[in-house]
Formats: structure tokens, sequence, C-alpha cells
């Protein structure tokens, strides 16, 4: 069986945010995974960083030689 369950880590015990079903005095087996915090954006500061993105971005196509061992850049 295998479950998801947020849990308090507090003087050195953690302490699960609800109860689950399991015999008393059962082993398992525990990966931690702290969350992340992210830093909250709203709608204009999302809006802002793609305006800011370039409109057309170079690929750089034809510095690089074709399937044919010719460099695209020579036609």
């Amino acid at each position: 069986m295998a479950i998801i369950i947020e849990a308090i880590y507090e003087q050195g015990v953690l302490r699960l945010s609800k109860p689950i079903s399991l015999p008393e005095g059962s082993h398992v087996e525990i990966i931690v995974i702290s969350p992340q915090r992210s830093e909250v954006k709203n709608s204009a500061q999302i809006l802002s960083e793609i305006a800011a993105l370039p409109i057309e971005g170079s690929t750089g196509q034809d510095r690089y030689p074709t399937s044919l061992g010719e460099d695209a850049s020579q036609k």
C-alpha cells in the first residue's frame, strides 16, 4: 500500500495531518519531500515577463552544416 500524506516535523517526531489506517506497531518507509516555496506572482508580473521575451529568436540554422556535409551559409 502506498499513500501520500502531509506531516509536520515537531521535536524530532513527524505528526501526521490526518489519521491513517494501519495496524498498531506497523513498520513503514518514509520518503521526505520538503515543499518548495515558490514566489507567488500576480498576472501583471507574469505578463510583463512574457512581454520581455524576444519575439523571434535566432535558431542559428544557417551556421550548421546540412546533412549532405555542406555549409548552409555558402548556398
